[in-house]
């Protein structure tokens, strides 16, 4: 239901297309590798492999022709933060972030900057 959701609200927007969905970790690589999105937008807990690890995957340190990957969470754990931009993540965002916020995240990692959810932006400070 939650990536109904999301595809809903990012594909009504004007420039924005979603051009795949996976159910898992493993499916999301596999996919995203052979659609090479603009911008992944990962799950940070997904059945057989987990967002962090599905980012380290996609835009982790070595990998080449990184991608652009937004994490979206319930759990707002500082070390998810921590692991998510280290594994290469261009944006961090909670699940109860307004639709508009998801939006911009999504269009900052396609311009190439970055977007953490300002409630932890600012706990991070």
């Amino acid at each position: 239901m939650v990536r109904m959701g999301f595809r809903l609200i990012l594909g009504a927007q004007p420039g924005i297309e979603v051009v795949g969905e996976a159910a898992d970790g493993a499916a999301c690589v596999e996919l995203a590798r052979r659609l090479r999105p603009d911008v992944c937008l990962v799950d940070i807990r997904m059945p057989k492999l987990d967002g962090l690890d599905v980012t380290r995957a996609l835009a982790g340190p070595g990998v080449h022709n990184p991608m652009r990957v937004v994490v979206i969470t319930t759990f707002d754990q500082d070390d998810y933060v921590h692991t998510a931009l280290r594994n290469g993540a261009c944006g961090f965002l909670l699940k109860d972030a307004p639709p508009s916020l998801l939006i911009e995240a999504v269009r900052a990692a396609a311009r190439g900057d970055a977007l953490v959810s300002p409630a932890v932006t600012v706990r991070l400070l």
